[in-house]
């Protein structure tokens, strides 16, 4: 079995933007004459999509949420989330994502990008960090209807890569995912995917029990190791770093 593609999550893997979204939840929650989050209730909401996020916010608070209201209140976050990224000199991109990006493709393995983020935003930080060109296929939370963990975004992410190239005949167990969170590393295991965690939102030592390999940084993934692992067709693959 060889490796065929590299489906990356975004937020936590690509961009450094998790205080930004906390906030802006937090803003949006008291115009809405709803208590901001709590620390557990941010804890958990890591990794999930937005409309997952602030459909359990709302549950929590007794507010009743209709897909209209829901879509009304995605709507103002991301016009808002395009605001503060239009403030900032430099996006707070994660060391390593263009290196990464250029070893794959000089292994001519194809790339995808799934998450629970809205589109309008994922295509701003894409095209504003000049990467959206590698990305050409994309599933964002306006794609799927259920959140991380559960694999319909993975799923999906196969489906158009081979949509997208036709002689790809690309199967879930050929695709790595990379991704920084517990539920997003459950999607893709549930997905038949192997795995990267990366260290940039829970601490390493959570991540390397349940992913197939673990780094600090995108910097210190051995792409020539994890080929190799796929190159030994159906062997067993190491659950840990």
């Amino acid at each position: 079995m060889s490796l065929k593609a590299v489906l990356f999550d975004f937020n936590g893997v690509i961009i450094n933007d998790e205080l930004i979204h906390l906030q802006l939840i937090d803003e949006i929650l008291i115009q809405e004459n709803l208590q901001p989050q709590k620390p557990l209730e941010r804890q958990s909401s890591l990794g999930h999509s937005d409309r997952a996020c602030f459909e359990q916010l709302l549950k929590n608070r007794g507010r009743v949420a209709s897909n209209e209201y829901l879509s009304q209140l995605l709507q103002r976050k991301a016009q808002a989330y395009t605001l503060e990224i239009e403030k900032l000199a430099k996006l707070p991109l994660y060391s390593g994502v263009e290196d990464l990006i250029f070893q794959i493709r000089a292994h001519n393995v194809k790339i995808g990008l799934v998450s629970g983020a809205l589109r309008q935003e994922i295509d701003l930080v894409l095209q504003r960090a000049n990467l959206a060109q590698y990305f050409p296929v994309i599933v964002a939370g306006d794609d799927i209807i259920t959140s991380k963990p559960d694999p319909e975004g993975y799923l999906l992410g196969v489906e158009r890569l081979n949509q997208k190239y036709p002689d790809l005949n690309l199967r879930s167990p050929e695709c790595l995912a990379i991704e920084d969170t517990p539920v997003g590393i459950q999607a893709a295991k549930r997905a038949q995917m192997q795995v990267v965690g990366v260290a940039n939102t829970y601490p390493f030592h959570m991540l390397h029990r349940q992913a197939n390999w673990t780094v600090d940084y995108l910097t210190d993934l051995e792409w020539e190791r994890i080929q190799e692992v796929y190159a030994q067709s159906d062997s067993p693959v190491p659950q840990g770093d």
